[in-house]
């Protein structure tokens, strides 16, 4: 495989940092993250080495489901900022070399949305076949519920206009309807509007509810999908379309769109993650393996987003009820940390009981899988979760930038905090990020490190990944070549020490593989066989190099 210019595919080999503004940083000192506040901390993204922001929904809402009711879909929640705040931002991030995406949420609105108070005052208005009504509701699958502690259906009687609605999600998120070609010229707008304010791109929300919805009633429902990306090519050939898509892997790659990729740009690789859960669970790679073997090739130009948390539950939904159960007792044994009986409302540390190897050694995982890396905010320093919180929201907990009162995320004496920051272990007193800057040694300064080998080694973006068989059930092993140069990772899923070999075809000569951690080298004898020895939860990332040597020197670089 020969490594092409990539300056048009920035996002192949990009670091994607996950936020919420409203959770980010108080700029004005009301209690409320804000544009200001986040144009603030540009330069820790940058010091980290993100090179993509993602903004959950920032647009005016009731806030019943944390943003994602929407009830004006071209304006900023006057609490976070205003338009002036926001082009700022934008541009800040630009300079600094950064882009920036955001949350399209167009499966629904909020109930408050104008288009849905037109289209509910009577069955002859203007917008109401902008969503979806019928006259009785039709089957419902209890197990596809998505919320079941709240919902028992998808659709919501209508008492003014005698229908029912469809809401695949909360009863006050009625669903568009994506058939009528006036909605899906709407969307397009939206897409369109953004883009001019400078925005690369839209993480898609919900992306099987929205297509599944058209089903029937259009002849290729995912043609909608191919025209959103035909749209914003046009308007930036390196737009990026990433979509939120938990399907197995077969279902899952229609949405990329044929042997062109003409779809969505990315897709989450929920099993993967899934995988790595069970996979630490059990102290066994045979899981992880399994899935990255059988995870299918995406088309051409289009990548997997690799992940291990994001702003909803850590839903193990395509596990099996026994393997579930295996990761609820060893990451969520009490019933207060689970959720929706499928998945966790905990961050990482927290699940991995602090333990600064076993953490430290899942994200040097999660950066050496083939794909781009999506972190979710505060992720870099250990924040965890407050479980005295209801549900998912749970996880989406202030930022905690200092060790004193309102850990540096507000200056408001009483900060009007919609979820409040942890306390005791994971505190702001303990976790944050003024602290962690100042010690080599942190999670941050790890981070910090995985990622900047990360966008060193284009094997690992843009090669091809081949699963290893380490000899050991513990040591997951994988190696990803491009261009003549390979970068082997390895990674101890267990609290013992390993002995492995590993067998390395096809290296043409090069017979040292060199640590990029610790400058080690490690020789690769003529038949291919390469011996290491792992502490417990230990993590390497070796690349071919000829007779030793440097590995900033041994491969080829790819930065965009």
């Amino acid at each position: 495989m020969r490594l092409t210019l990539t300056s048009d595919l920035w996002w192949k080999n990009a670091v994607i940092y996950c936020l919420d503004v409203e959770t980010y940083k108080d700029g004005d000192g009301d209690g409320v993250g804000d544009f200001r506040g986040l144009t603030q901390q540009i330069d820790h993204l940058r010091g980290m080495g993100v090179t993509c922001v993602w903004l959950m929904p920032f647009f005016p809402t009731p806030n019943r489901d944390d943003g994602y009711d929407i009830a004006d879909f071209y304006a900023i929640d006057p609490r976070l900022g205003t338009f002036g705040e926001f082009v700022e931002f934008v541009r800040t991030a630009r300079d600094r070399g950064l882009r920036v995406i955001a949350d399209l949420v167009v499966n629904h609105t909020s109930d408050r949305h104008p288009w849905f108070l037109d289209a509910r005052s009577s069955r002859d208005s203007r917008y109401r076949d902008w969503y979806v009504w019928s006259d009785r509701p039709e089957p419902d699958d209890p197990d596809a519920v998505v919320f079941p502690d709240e919902e028992n259906s998808f659709w919501e009687w209508d008492e003014k206009t005698g229908q029912y609605y469809l809401h695949s999600f909360y009863k006050h998120q009625p669903d568009l309807n994506v058939a009528n070609p006036e909605v899906r010229d709407e969307i397009t707008r939206i897409l369109g509007f953004w883009m001019e304010l400078g925005l690369s791109g839209f993480r898609m929300d919900a992306v099987p509810f929205l297509v599944e919805n058209i089903r029937g009633k259009v002849p290729d429902q995912s043609k909608f999908l191919g025209d959103l990306r035909a749209f914003m090519n046009r308007r930036d050939g390196g737009a990026v379309l990433l979509g939120e898509v938990n399907l197995p892997y077969d279902d899952l790659l229609h949405y990329f769109g044929g042997g062109n990729g003409d779809r969505l740009t990315m897709c989450f690789d929920f099993i993967g993650m899934q995988n790595v859960y069970l996979s630490m669970a059990r102290g066994d790679a045979g899981p992880l393996a399994k899935a990255l073997r059988e995870r299918p090739r995406p088309p051409k130009d289009c990548q997997w987003a690799s992940f291990l948390r994001n702003h909803d539950e850590l839903t193990l939904d395509k596990l099996s009820d026994a393997e579930r159960q295996e990761v609820f007792d060893a990451f969520g044994p009490e019933k207060d940390m689970q959720v929706f009986g499928r998945g966790l409302r905990r961050r990482l540390p927290s699940m991995l009981g602090g333990d600064p190897r076993r953490i430290k050694m899942a994200y040097s995982l999660m950066f050496s899988l083939p794909g781009t890396p999506v972190l979710f905010y505060g992720e870099e320093i250990g924040l965890s979760e407050n479980l005295d919180v209801k549900g998912r929201t749970a996880v989406r907990v202030p930022m905690q930038w200092g060790p004193e009162q309102g850990g540096g995320f507000t200056t408001a004496d009483e900060p009007r905090l919609r979820v409040p920051m942890p306390e005791g272990r994971y505190g702001p007193e303990r976790v944050n990020v003024s602290d962690q800057r100042r010690d080599p040694d942190s999670l941050l300064a790890w981070i910090t490190k995985l990622i900047e080998y990360y966008r060193e080694c284009p094997e690992l973006a843009w090669g091809e990944y081949t699963v290893l068989d380490a000899g050991n059930d513990a040591v997951f092993a994988h190696r990803a070549d491009v261009d003549d140069a390979t970068v082997v990772a390895v990674h101890n899923l267990a609290d013992a020490d390993a002995e492995i070999v590993l067998t390395l075809e096809n290296l043409d000569g090069q017979v040292m593989l060199t640590d990029l951690f610790t400058g080690d080298d490690v020789e690769v004898t003529e038949d291919g066989k390469a011996r290491l020895s792992l502490g417990p939860y230990d993590c390497r990332w070796l690349r071919t190099t000829r007779g030793g040597g440097s590995p900033d020197q041994a491969g080829p670089q790819a930065r965009s």
